[in-house]
């Protein structure tokens, strides 16, 4: 059966407010460039978009900017302790599929105690044990693109969306 796609994204819209499509909208946007910029420095980089753990961290920060786990301090410092604890874990048992269980889980809690929980940096670890990932791993991709995407949702919040971002930095 052929749906008129017009009528459904008219009665959707007439379900919510203007205000929160627009806002969807923008988000989407949003999330569609850092995407496409993180496709072009993974190609750059010479790693695989898979193993670049910021998509969800994009939907997070562009989709939900006021909540404490897409700040600054729990996006930067989530991954860049998650990655770690996975390094760690890598290092003492190797690549096992039972390590990188424990290591996402070893992670959850690091994130917890300092402060920087950010759910989507949970991949780092299993990342890193599963794929037998360097200790450059953290610089590059891990630190570079936690920064390069704050920066980028700085510029966004406050030049598109003309609203404050962060709430506050640390």
């Amino acid at each position: 059966m052929k749906r008129d796609w017009r009528r459904v994204v008219r009665q959707a819209i007439s379900r919510n407010d203007h205000r929160s499509v627009v806002a969807g909208a923008i988000a989407g946007l949003g999330g569609a460039i850092a995407i496409g910029v993180m496709e072009l420095f993974s190609f750059a980089a010479h790693y695989p978009l898979a193993v670049i753990p910021f998509a969800t961290s994009i939907v997070l920060v562009i989709g939900s900017p006021d909540v404490e786990p897409a700040q600054p301090r729990a996006l930067i410092g989530g991954h860049l302790i998650s990655a770690l604890v996975g390094l760690a874990v890598l290092k003492l048992t190797g690549p096992q599929a039972w390590a990188a269980a424990a290591a996402v889980g070893l992670a959850i809690l690091a994130m917890y105690v300092t402060g920087t929980f950010h759910p989507p940096a949970g991949i780092n670890p299993l990342l890193v044990v599963s794929g037998n990932l360097p200790s450059t791993f953290l610089l590059a991709p891990v630190l570079a693109g936690a920064l390069l995407l704050t920066a980028f949702c700085y510029v966004w919040h406050r030049g598109v969306r003309r609203q404050p971002w962060p709430r506050r930095w640390w």
